[in-house]
């Protein structure tokens, strides 16, 4: 018992260390890492799109085939369900969208100079403050806007980089269907370029990682859409303006752990601040209600400890994926580190047996 305890440990220290040692490289060669991703992201983002629809998808089109259903038909009516849910969405949501974004850029430039109103204000009671703690306050609101800023740039240059490659979005629907159609033969063709008597175990880790990143992703995508979901109920039941703007944004950065809420609440406290300050308050007790229920209801129900990922390892995954990738590093970060913990674990097990 005491030895295999030992093991245990030992087991997981290496597993630890191998991980932080591996972003510790990556975060030494990010310039490198970056100029690639700037060339391969276009290429990438259909892929990873389909990759994501596919590990959606391929569950109930299993569920199908185990009933008897031939693969080839399961995978056409799940996908004539998928799109036609996905364009009735679409046809009813695009257009309120619209309406509100449409409403937002006219009022743009009103809720700034209230805002600006607000800071004069908070600018007149700073003054009654000592001057060591005006200038913190200064130092960090500066910063705060350099970020912001640079933030807002390199989103709306990711956009645009979206944009350009939209063609290739023409292809996603295409990519999942061969994903799912052949997903035993490019298991088995992959498995042909390992050694014959390594093959089983090459099998049990592309089935391990089948299985951590399929939970996280189809969990995360549950949750964010019951939280965008139960953000909208909320900024209605307010009367908070932009409400599905501002409830999609919730959603989308709600899959960013730990930092993802604090993102997503951002936009709606400072235009609540616009409207008033008891708004702010009602947003702010709309957003903390429905981060609570995401994590002790919501979040370990439908995912659980899915991962098993030490907190202070999915932080500084977060800080690197960030830093070098921005907000689509902070999207792929966990996973990402999941599949190498998966990888390790497989490594590790196979060493100590032999």
């Amino acid at each position: 018992m005491e030895s295999w305890r030992r093991s245990r440990t030992l087991y997981t220290l290496v597993v630890t260390l191998v991980l932080l040692a591996c972003l510790y490289l990556l975060w030494e060669l990010r310039d490198v890492l970056q100029l690639f991703w700037t060339v391969l992201s276009a290429v990438l983002t259909p892929f990873l799109i389909a990759v994501i629809i596919a590990y959606l998808l391929n569950p109930l089109v299993a569920r199908l085939h185990q009933r008897g259903v031939p693969r080839g038909a399961s995978i056409l009516v799940i996908y004539i369900v998928f799109f036609l849910v996905i364009t009735v969405v679409l046809i009813n949501a695009i257009p309120l969208f619209i309406d509100q974004l449409r409403e937002l850029s006219e009022h743009l430039p009103q809720l700034i100079e209230e805002f600006d109103s607000w800071m004069d204000g908070f600018n007149e009671d700073k003054k009654r403050l000592p001057d060591a703690v005006r200038k913190a306050i200064d130092s960090n609101l500066t910063s705060l806007e350099s970020k912001v800023t640079q933030t807002i740039t390199k989103t709306l240059e990711s956009a645009g980089n979206t944009i350009e490659g939209a063609i290739g979005w023409f292809v996603v629907p295409f990519l999942v269907f061969y994903m799912l159609k052949d997903l035993k033969v490019m298991e088995k063709t992959v498995i042909t370029f390992f050694p014959r008597q390594n093959r089983q175990e090459i099998i049990r880790l592309f089935r391990s990682i089948d299985e951590a990143l399929g939970n996280y992703i189809r969990g995360q995508l549950m949750v964010a859409t019951v939280v965008g979901t139960l953000a909208y109920v909320g900024y209605l039941i307010v009367g908070m303006p932009y409400g599905i703007i501002l409830a999609l944004i919730v959603a989308i950065t709600n899959i960013i752990p730990y930092v993802g809420p604090f993102i997503g609440a951002a936009p709606a406290l400072l235009l609540a601040f616009t409207v008033s300050p008891l708004m702010a308050l009602k947003v702010l007790i709309v957003n903390l209600i429905v981060q609570q229920l995401e994590g002790n209801v919501i979040g370990p129900y439908l995912i659980g400890r899915t991962l098993k990922l030490h907190p202070m390892l999915i932080i500084f995954a977060l800080l690197l994926g960030g830093e070098m990738f921005g907000i689509v590093g902070l999207i792929l970060a966990i996973p990402l580190v999941a599949v190498g913990k998966v990888i390790l674990q497989h490594v590790v097990l196979h060493y100590m047996k032999h």
